[in-house]
């Protein structure tokens, strides 16, 4: 018996030597920063930790003696907002009504209790939302114009907004905020435009748009993909290369675990976020997907501290690597590529043109010590990467809110665009390698780019009108007041010159841009958080769909989709594809996620606090024409093996006339991150006369003729032909019907 304890002792103290003498993992410091990170940011003095500052008041008021009134009126005030908040609308409207009854020395100040009297206003619509639209929500809740089960069942809190408001619009009838949200509680009630006072009314919110499309139909609830977060990112992509789209999200808050949802390829999704190890990692408002190391397997990217500055922003992003048996693991410091900046924007191309992908990540810059500049790591082909900004010239300084990356210039080397809140935005060409390395130059002011100097956000380069060229789409965020003002504005025909237009450069194919935002039909109220692009009908034009908004309770402005119509402008046809939700919108990704040969959309939805965070969407598009398609996957050999910044030219005859359209290989737009594969319209062409690919990084350019239509296929670098690849056409099962997928016919004509 002594011998066997002796042995256990002996057993016990070697196996805590070891545990003691090894050392932490680049996934174990990791997950130790993001806890010191989230520990950081619980502060009273951070604007985004209302927990926080909710502690602080209570403190305070227990603090402010009996007969300092004024005092006390304020920090009372703020706590009712601070409420708001946390989602606790009917405690902020029992302070608010507090106040309102006893003002004390503010009864004289009407500006003060005017304010006192909209946030009641706000905290009764928001109770409505919270009551009908988030606790029992349905696919109709908060889709402008709100109609069947949009409409609320509980009343309380859209009657109280509306009787709030009528009093105040009889005192200042052009408070457009107060107009626009007394519209919508209306809508709410069932009751819009008929009970609407005529003095208070907004005309046509609810008419027909005037070109149409048909309804997408919201089915994350029926898939349980209907993912309640505050603002983040969302990927859609083929993670464990089984043919069938996967999904992956995040919400910014670092409490709030990373989702990953398995396409099982049956019509269902299975929740692998605990299996896949994603839900161990919080944080993130925007991520995207990378191949860092060539592995074929695709990895993500998160980024954070957006918004919040030194020190809550100083987060670190996370590189993880996906193993490829479905976990992924937390590589970033190994890797060398931590670092501790506010951001939510990244863009990865080879831009030293060597056949690995590297990335440029943009930070936000404020004023005093909050200095964040960009950063660019170029990949060193072993895993790891090398921060080389300042030596290249990219070290941009400016409150980055969006990036992307494209060849412009069509010169071989892919370039950066920066939006910023700064109020400018930057142009930077890649000068190419010299000297053993790459070097950008500022063309910002010859590209004609430096005229708007305006606050923007979301950004991408695409060619919306397949001349070859890239374009740039940045949308403005320029505002003085919450979005509901811009929305009624709009409506009223009042709108201010600038209020948050998707702006449109296009690309003169000599090196500058001209702004065509309003001879394109796009000088229309946007004020893009996040956004994307892809083809709807398959008419080989790329259409646009934004997610809205800001922090504000009173931002209440409808998602928009715009329709391409044939290069020549864009339509909103937000109404008649019914995916205008009221609700924060935030990432979006377009992606074929049933197979079917047409794009689905879905899109990460919340807003900054706890108590706006609102259920995702995943609108599954119905099929707008009989127009034909192609799916693309390419595979790098020289270039890199996921190709992105690859660039296809289809060339094929439509009813009598040949066009071509262009595509690159990229995530899309700088918020929301679809596959990177091409899935591409074609008109009525049944078949593609010629396949062109210029290959990014090798500069190899590869032609491939009579490839049919309506198919998927996989091109590898330097093949002689496609390879066809069968996937299954899936159906999404909703609630309890079962329905078995059925493999997509394939055309007879020759591959």
């Amino acid at each position: 018996m002594r011998q066997k304890i002796i042995l256990f002792t002996v057993l016990l103290t070697g196996a805590l030597a070891i545990s003691l003498c090894t050392k932490p993992t680049s996934e174990d410091k990791m997950l130790s920063l993001l806890q010191e990170s989230k520990q950081r940011a619980f502060n009273y003095q951070n604007n985004f930790s209302p927990d926080a500052q909710l502690l602080y008041l209570d403190s305070l008021l227990k603090a402010i003696p009996p007969g300092e009134a004024a005092q006390q009126f304020r920090v009372k005030h703020f706590k009712a907002n601070i409420l708001l908040q946390l989602g606790r609308p009917d405690d902020a409207i029992a302070i608010l009504r507090q106040l309102e009854r006893n003002p004390g020395p503010f009864m004289a100040l009407p500006g003060v209790m005017r304010k006192v009297t909209d946030d009641m206003a706000v905290a009764y619509l928001r109770f409505g939302e919270q009551i009908n639209c988030i606790n029992n929500h349905s696919v109709d809740a908060c889709i402008l114009p709100i109609r069947n089960g949009g409409v609320h069942s509980n009343t309380k809190g859209s009657k109280g907004t509306v009787d709030i408001y009528k009093r105040m619009l009889s005192e200042k009838p052009d408070d457009y905020e107060a107009l626009w949200l007394l519209n919508i509680a209306y809508m709410t009630l069932g009751q819009y435009p008929a009970r609407v006072p005529k003095t208070m009314l907004i005309p046509s919110m609810d008419a027909d748009d005037p070109v149409a499309v048909k309804p997408f139909e919201d089915i994350a609830p029926d898939l349980k993909l209907d993912v309640k977060n505050m603002a983040g990112g969302v990927i859609t992509e083929d993670f464990d290369n089984d043919g069938f789209l996967d999904m992956a999200m995040s919400g910014w808050d670092l409490s709030e675990p990373m989702h990953y949802f398995k396409n099982n390829g049956d019509g269902t999704f299975t929740d692998k976020s605990e299996h896949s190890r994603l839900s161990k990692f919080t944080g993130g408002l925007h991520m995207t997907q990378t191949d860092y190391n060539n592995d074929g397997f695709k990895d993500i990217f998160v980024l954070r501290g957006a918004w919040l500055g030194s020190p809550y922003g100083d987060q670190p992003n996370s590189l993880l690597r996906n193993n490829g048996d479905g976990t992924f693991t937390d590589v970033t410091i190994d890797a060398g590529l931590l670092s501790h900046h506010p951001t939510q924007t990244a863009t990865w191309n080879d831009f030293n043109n060597d056949g690995w992908l590297d990335v440029f990540i943009g930070n936000e810059t404020t004023i005093g010590a909050n200095y964040h500049p960009c950063e660019l790591y170029l990949n060193n082909k072993n895993g790891t990467f090398t921060e080389v900004a300042k030596q290249t010239k990219t070290d941009v300084a400016a409150f980055v809110k969006g990036v992307t990356s494209g060849d412009y210039d069509n010169d071989g080397w892919n370039d950066l665009f920066i939006s910023t809140l700064s109020g400018r935005r930057f142009l930077l060409r890649n000068k190419g390698a010299a000297n053993g390395g790459i070097s950008f130059e500022d063309v910002t002011q010859a590209a004609t780019l430096d005229q708007d100097q305006n606050r923007s956000f979301a950004t991408w380069f695409w060619d919306y009108d397949n001349d070859g060229w890239q374009d740039i789409l940045c949308g403005d965020y320029t505002m003085d007041y919450a979005l509901s003002y811009y929305a009624a504005a709009e409506r009223l025909g009042n709108s201010p010159k600038f209020h948050g237009q998707p702006v449109l450069y296009h690309n003169n194919h000599d090196g500058t841009f001209t702004n065509v935002t309003k001879a394109m039909g796009l000088d229309k109220t946007g004020f893009a958080m996040g956004g994307n692009f892809g083809d709807i009908d398959n008419d080989g034009y790329l259409d646009i769909f934004i997610g809205t908004g800001n922090p504000s309770y009173k931002s209440l402005i409808p998602n928009k989709m715009f329709k391409n119509i044939g290069g020549k402008g864009f339509a909103d046809v937000t109404t008649s594809a019914k995916v205008g939700s009221l609700q924060k919108g935030h990432s979006v990704a377009f992606a074929d996620m049933d197979n079917d040969g047409d794009q689905d959309i879905y899109i990460e939805m919340g807003g900054a606090y706890i108590g706006d965070a609102y259920q995702n969407s995943f609108f599954m598009n119905p099929g707008q024409s009989a127009n034909n398609w192609i799916s693309v996957n390419l595979e790098g050999v020289a270039a890199n093996k996921a190709a992105v910044g690859s660039r296809i030219k289809l060339t094929f005859t439509e009813n009598g006339q040949k066009r071509s359209v262009y595509r690159v290989v990229s995530s899309g737009g700088s918020f929301g991150s679809q596959p990177f594969k091409r899935e591409i319209g074609l008109g009525q062409a049944r078949t593609i006369d010629e396949v062109e690919i210029r290959w990014n990084g090798s500069g190899k350019v590869q032609k491939l003729q009579n490839i049919a239509a309506n198919q998927f296929i996989k091109i590898r670098e330097g093949a002689a032909a496609p390879e066809k690849v069968l996937i299954k056409k899936l159906t999404f099962k909703h609630s309890e019907k079962h329905e078995a997928p059925v493999c997509l016919p394939v055309a007879k004509a020759s591959i």
